[in-house]
């Protein structure tokens, strides 16, 4: 009871302070991934049509995936500098894995006869990409976000130890209090609500996403243009 009631005082002591941090880590979760989306979308329909590519590209995200987060943010930090921007960059980059995969993944797996349905009917490429591929594809790409939002939450914390703020430093404030497990928690706990509102968010996309529910009219003649 002890415990809570401190977390409980910490809080109210210092609510302003907290919702900065968590807003501040919350942006850099979203412009990493989203600049993740911007790269790794694309770069996954590109493999999906050039399949000689793809080895070389996803092992290349996987060797990425592997390097430990602070000896990222390290190598980074001599390119780059101190700061928030660091952080997202490497954000980013370990976002690409779960969305350039997602993204091969469910182009890959449209069903062929649709695909030749909407050539028949006198589409482009681009025409069955949009209408046909990417609407279809739309919950594997979504759940792909939704992993890469969930990890980038989690390595958003360490990006206190080149001072970029967010909730490890409050984590840290903890570590180095003498008696710093209510303020452990008071950063861990937004950490962790974060990741899963965000993670039950992205589900519900994913769900409402699904190719069940996008069939229904996808050669409708409105959308045709021949």
């Amino acid at each position: 009871m002890q415990l809570i009631q401190d977390l409980l005082v910490y809080y109210a002591d210092n609510a302003s302070y907290v919702w900065e941090q968590f807003y501040r880590q919350f942006l850099m979760s979203a412009y990493g991934v989203l600049f993740g989306a911007i790269v790794g979308i694309p770069l996954g329909i590109l493999i999906a049509r050039y399949h000689k590519l793809s080895p070389w590209v996803l092992s290349l995200a996987n060797v990425i995936q592997t390097i430990p987060a602070l000896a990222m943010l390290s190598v980074l930090m001599l390119v780059m500098g101190l700061g928030a921007n660091t952080v997202v960059f490497s954000l980013f980059l370990y976002s690409l894995l779960p969305i350039i995969k997602n993204t091969y993944t469910g182009i890959n797996n449209v069903d062929h006869a649709l695909l030749e349905s909407g050539k028949a009917m006198g589409m482009t490429k681009f025409q069955v990409l949009r209408m046909v591929e990417l609407p279809l594809a739309l919950s594997v790409i979504m759940a792909g976000l939704r992993t890469a939002v969930v990890v980038t939450i989690g390595v958003a914390t360490i990006g206190t130890f080149i001072g970029a703020g967010g909730l490890g430093d409050i984590i840290i404030r903890g570590t180095n209090a003498t008696d710093g497990t209510a303020i452990i928690l008071a950063g861990a706990i937004p950490t962790a609500l974060m990741a899963i509102i965000a993670d039950a968010l992205f589900g519900w996309l994913e769900r409402k996403l699904a190719p069940g529910k996008k069939k229904k009219g996808i050669f409708s003649r409105d959308e045709v243009t021949v």
